[in-house]
């Protein structure tokens, strides 16, 4: 059946029942569920007031190590598939730590800029797209040009980016999200990571920003398996090439989790230097928390099986909810990903607008339409990231529901 042969009568009277129920569903943004975040309530509870102390004799309370705690660096090393030599340990967020690194790189440069970013013509930055609006708004907040690229199954398209860096001096950098692609879900395959990891770049500078937010984030028992950029940047060459990021904002509380950043030793010296001026030290109560909590990362891969038990089940329901009700009609498409926080739908263009405004209007919010772009502007206006995790699961049927009314809705007009 095509959407032509939709029945548009009976369309208005769904939609206008879900208008009638004053609806207020909230799938903006990939927030832990409380179910999830009372996975890690244990953790408030293993430092007190009578027990601070790490098992080395350091006083978590007080200052003293820019990197925290040598329990904590070396949990987290592991995490990111590096030595603690190679890693810098921050505050709650990931994020923050993206944004301080470019900020200095405009400021100051890397270890290997001519000059500092600022003091160049044009600083241009690689967004393979769909993707992240907070990465997009770091860029757009420094001056930084954007420039999408398209995804393939298995990361960016990489003709196109083996192109552009090539020729194009002022292309300083480009983000990625190497596991479960947000929104997209892709994983990036070995063949991927070895061209970017090797590919000549006309600017000596060149910086991947490798945002492994999802990293331990599975849906499946048989996960992907993400290589190690920074052992193939190496190996092709270039160590300094990558800087990878990572957290623990969605696996322990998503207001009080560690963020860390890895890259070359060469890299993290120069980074220490910089970040010993802005700061004392991070949070080492902090630290201990999650050291004491998980005590290795046994523990963090069995608490995220437990993450995956709530979040899977929406995560299908999304899937079945669309697939009943759009399948059939040929209107959209959308992504099955094996891990990671959200779904990527895709409408026909020209149409992920009307759909949104639509949802809304039926008492369902989602991301803004064009937010998975740079500069949130969609040419072909098909794009809608849907972020199932904090409703819950009748919540997420029922606001599936309402979406696909506004898809077919939207398709029908």
């Amino acid at each position: 059946m095509s959407s032509s042969t939709l029945d548009l009568a009976s369309l208005q009277v769904r939609f206008d029942a879900f208008k009638a129920q004053n609806l207020n569903l909230n799938m903006t943004r990939g927030k832990p569920s409380p179910e999830q975040l009372d996975l890690a309530n244990g953790m408030l509870d293993v430092v007190s007031s009578s027990d601070f102390t790490a098992a080395d004799g350091t006083d978590a309370r007080n200052y003293g190590g820019l990197n925290g705690l040598t329990a904590a660096e070396a949990l987290f090393a592991e995490y990111m598939e590096v030595s603690p030599s190679e890693l810098i340990m921050g505050g709650n967020s990931s994020l923050a730590i993206m944004h301080d690194t470019l900020v200095r790189a405009v400021l100051f440069g890397t270890v290997d800029s001519p000059k500092p970013w600022h003091k160049e013509d044009k600083i241009s930055f690689l967004c393979p797209v769909p993707g992240y609006d907070r990465h997009f708004a770091v860029c757009e907040l420094l001056g930084i040009h954007m420039m999408p690229v398209p995804m393939n199954a298995d990361g960016p398209h990489m003709d196109t980016v083996e192109a552009l860096v090539r020729d194009d001096p002022s292309i300083r950098g480009m983000w990625c999200v190497p596991k479960y692609s947000n929104p997209g879900g892709q994983t990036y395959s070995d063949e991927v990571i070895n061209r970017l990891a090797a590919m000549p770049t006309a600017a000596a500078d060149f910086r991947i920003m490798w945002d492994n937010a999802y990293a331990v984030h599975h849906l499946v028992s048989d996960p992907p398996h993400l290589k190690n950029m920074l052992r193939a940047c190496e190996s092709a060459g270039n160590p300094e090439r990558v800087y990878m990021f990572g957290s623990t904002s969605k696996i322990s509380l998503a207001g009080a989790g560690v963020a860390m950043l890895a890259a070359s030793e060469r890299n993290i010296s120069a980074l220490r230097k910089q970040r010993a001026v802005q700061t004392i030290g991070v949070d080492k109560l902090n630290q201990l928390r999650h050291v004491r909590f998980f005590n290795d990362m046994n523990g963090i891969h069995t608490h995220m099986t437990g993450h995956a038990a709530l979040l899977k089940p929406k995560f299908e329901a999304v899937d079945a909810v669309l697939t009943r009700e759009l399948a059939e009609h040929n209107v959209a498409t959308w992504s099955k990903p094996q891990g990671g926080y959200f779904v990527s739908l895709d409408t026909r263009p020209g149409l992920a607008k009307r759909v949104v405004a639509l949802a809304e209007e039926a008492g369902v919010k989602l991301t803004p339409a064009g937010a998975t772009q740079p500069y949130g502007n969609d040419p072909e206006d098909t794009n809608i990231r849907l972020a199932p995790s904090f409703p819950s699961l009748a919540e997420v049927e029922q606001a599936m529901e309402a979406v696909a009314v506004a898809v077919l809705l939207a398709s029908s007009t």
